[in-house]
């Protein structure tokens, strides 16, 4: 799976936010150095505090706070925009899992 090397890139409708230049697959986990772009900043708050109730498992406050992100931004592969995906963004890097379709409810 030749992932590496690939740019992925974070939307907010036709705005981009930033790109991962990905250096690690580690199936179903993609991860890589994340390049914000100036407006990044403005969302940046949703990803330290998602992944903050994330490291406190606090999963159910999680889940409401990733909704935002989930619900607002989307991630688009070299092939295009994926229906579902669980990112995280973290000191200048990146992992993230995503699918073609969308994920359970369960």
């Amino acid at each position: 799976m030749g992932f590496e090397g690939e740019v992925w890139r974070l939307m907010r409708q036709e705005e981009l936010l930033g790109e991962i230049v990905i250096d690690e697959a580690d199936f179903p986990w993609l991860n890589g150095r994340f390049v914000p772009t100036p407006t990044f900043g403005e969302v940046k708050p949703w990803f330290d505090e998602s992944l903050a109730l994330m490291e406190a498992e606090e999963y159910e406050r999680f889940d409401d706070s990733y909704d935002r992100i989930a619900d607002t931004l989307s991630l688009v592969a070299p092939s295009g925009p994926v229906a579902e995906f669980l990112l995280h963004i973290s000191d200048g890097r990146a992992w993230f899992r995503w699918s073609d379709e969308p994920f359970d409810a369960d």
